[in-house]
């Protein structure tokens, strides 16, 4: 008998340039060996230079999506991205609360590279309402930890308040990615368990405007990880390393901010 194939899910826009959102994902499930597939929200007009429009998906084809993957695959794990509005996150949470897909990465995708607002001011209530408590990992960055949590963020003191914050909002797993600290010469995130422990995972920072997709990347090989029954930490710190090594090993794409190297490798075997 052949063993099935490990499937996930992205739930997300897409990104015409292909750096980011449901184009990011399914390349960095495919590189973790795990077949992606997807539920498309959004479609944008976009490229390294910018977000020039985009359009949510009517709830009609967003439900049929949903029903279509469920009602054939095997789906062990799911995340989202960009989620546009109000109607859109609400069809969304109507779905995820209907189907069996797994433990879910939510990526608070709020701001893209180029500036341009990927998720309307007053669905963040909803998303904070509604989405979060349905989160078993949950992936800002350190704009969208503010967003979320309702505060500033200057350091690390704070990063560990708004983690704790946003997991009294229902949220099992935070991660508040630390990317945005241009100051640091190193990367650092910080992690916060279901369990109450807490850890840092860091990777030297690297001069490049090369990061379009980080976020997606990051929280699409989480997803991968937990597919495969992977625990949250052991996920995290997989994803981590292979962010790390898609913005290291850099390629050559677009005039603004350019794609991650998806087809980069790394230890995954090394140290912690």
């Amino acid at each position: 008998m052949v063993n099935e194939t490990v499937q996930a899910l992205t739930i997300a826009g897409t990104d015409s340039g292909g750096g980011a959102g449901v184009m990011a994902d399914i390349k960095t499930m495919q590189m973790r060996h795990v077949f992606s597939a997807a539920v498309v929200v959004a479609v944008t007009a976009q490229n390294t230079i910018g977000v020039q429009d985009f359009m949510a998906m009517p709830k009609k084809m967003i439900d049929e999506q949903f029903a279509s993957v469920a009602d054939d695959l095997k789906i062990r794990a799911c995340k989202t991205g960009m989620l546009a509005d109000v109607p859109t996150v609400e069809a969304v949470v109507e779905n995820l609360k209907k189907y069996d897909l797994g433990p879910l990465t939510v990526d608070p995708v709020m701001i893209a590279k180029g500036g341009a607002r990927l998720l309307s001011e007053d669905a963040i209530a909803t998303v904070r309402e509604q989405l979060l408590p349905l989160a078993d990992i949950l992936t800002p960055n350190l704009p969208e930890a503010e967003e979320l949590a309702g505060m500033t963020i200057n350091g690390r003191d704070d990063m560990i308040t708004a983690a704790k914050k946003l997991q009294a909002m229902g949220v099992k797993n935070v991660l508040i990615k630390g990317g945005h600290q241009v100051e640091s010469k190193e990367s650092s995130d910080f992690i916060l368990l279901k369990n109450g422990d807490s850890f840092w995972v860091s990777s030297p920072r690297v001069d490049t405007k090369r990061t379009h997709g980080t976020g997606d990347t990051l929280s699409s090989c989480i997803t991968a990880e937990l597919a495969k029954g992977r625990d949250v930490e052991t996920a995290i710190r997989i994803g981590k390393k292979y962010v790390s090594a898609t913005i290291a090993d850099g390629i050559q794409v677009g005039h603004g901010h350019g794609p991650l190297n998806h087809w980069a490798t790394f230890d995954e075997e090394g140290d912690k």
